[in-house]
């Protein structure tokens, strides 16, 4: 059986972490918290059916928000996990929920992040479900910023990546997820969740209004609730620093995670500086640098990977695309030519746009001065001619 498409980072040894994504989403709206959350924890991502590498056919024709929790739990099986700590974002934390419910033996502790036990009426689903079957997924594409995130941040690059997600995801397993949520409906099972529950709140979620939220607190045995202002639906992307910091806060009490050590904290932090390492340079890039590793070097290597990457992009005080455009400023002053060329052509790759990087150069040519501005221009001008070819 083929499972869900999935990365995971951390030590294979820490304590497991599943995150699960939101409807429309790829594995990339918990890109805020992964790194991070690897220091001291196995964390694995996964995409749901039809969305990001997962298979559109992993669903049965008529499925359920348990089918779903079922391959999540095959998923687990063959990465050898049989306890695990589980957050989830609406139509994930709906995944999360159920495995609660029906596999209390497998959740050790549980995070509810913009989700409810019943995502309303079932005839707004099966209508939008019906729009996707006739008319594609474009419809839905074209009005999910305002759905997802706050007025204020709907033209941020990091929203328009994820809309992007939204039009790349396969029409036939979107319309089929929104049946299962129609169809779901675990208000009556709540009380039966035994694991330690953290609920979190967009107090502006127009998907998954506060009262649904604030139903799931009353509703689990000793749930607590963080409701964070300023934050529509998809809050890992708008405000990650604050659903970071409360799902560590969380995370602290989990037992069975404090009874595992890291060694010296090294080897955690090599893995989520890896992790990193690899979302903002690429595989390729990467690959090619521990290639060229030598015993000489590899002391250097293993530096980098740990605490510039480990260490410093893994903080949430800024967002990555922040601290790519930061990068691109410091290339350019230092002239660093090269580097400020493998930097564009991956911030290309990772949803920044030239847009982007045009204002990034024109901002340097005041600080930086301008014939250090009009070789990054003529660098970068190169690389977009590249990159739209």
């Amino acid at each position: 059986m083929t499972v869900l498409h999935y990365r995971a980072a951390g030590a294979g040894s820490a304590p497991p972490l599943i995150l699960g994504p939101s409807l429309g989403t790829s594995l990339a709206v918990w890109e805020p918290q992964a790194a991070a959350l690897a220091r001291g924890r196995q964390v694995i991502r996964y995409d749901l059916p039809g969305h990001g590498g997962s298979l559109a056919r992993l669903l049965p024709a008529v499925p359920t928000v348990g089918d779903v929790a079922g391959l999540v739990l095959a998923l687990a099986d063959r990465l050898g996990i049989d306890r695990f700590a589980y957050s989830g974002i609406s139509f994930g934390g709906a995944v999360g929920m159920w495995l609660a419910v029906n596999h209390p033996e497998r959740v050790t502790s549980l995070m509810l992040i913009c989700t409810s036990a019943r995502f309303g009426e079932p005839g707004g689903w099966r209508e939008r479900a019906h729009l996707v079957r006739t008319e594609g997924i474009g419809p839905v594409a074209d009005t999910a910023a305002g759905r997802w995130f706050t007025p204020s941040f709907v033209d941020d690059p990091a929203a328009r990546r994820m809309v992007a997600d939204l039009r790349a995801t396969d029409a036939t397993a979107y319309a089929a997820s929104c049946d299962a949520l129609a169809s779901f409906d675990l208000r009556a099972e709540l009380g039966r969740i035994t694991a330690p529950t953290l609920v979190v709140a967009g107090r502006e979620d127009l998907a998954t209004p506060v009262d649904h939220s604030r139903l799931l607190a009353d509703r689990i045995p000793g749930a607590s609730l963080t409701e964070v202002a300023h934050a529509a639906h998809l809050i890992t992307v708008e405000r990650p620093g604050s659903v970071l910091t409360a799902l560590r806060s969380h995370l602290d009490n989990d037992t069975e995670a404090r009874d595992w050590a890291a060694p010296g904290d090294d080897g955690s932090r090599y893995a989520a500086g890896m992790a990193v390492r690899r979302v903002v340079l690429g595989d390729a890039h990467v690959d090619r640098a521990i290639a060229r590793t030598t015993e000489f070097t590899s002391v250097f290597q293993d530096f980098i990977t740990r605490y510039a990457w480990g260490e410093v992009w893994t903080r949430p005080g800024l967002s990555r695309t922040t601290r790519r455009c930061m990068t691109l400023t410091a290339m350019i002053a230092n002239g660093h030519h090269e580097e400020l060329a493998m930097h564009i052509r991956a911030g290309l790759q990772d949803g920044l746009t030239p847009v982007d990087i045009q204002e990034v150069l024109l901002q340097s040519a005041i600080y930086c001065g301008v014939p250090a501005a009009n070789t990054a221009f003529s660098i970068a001008n190169k690389i977009i001619q590249e990159y739209d070819n």
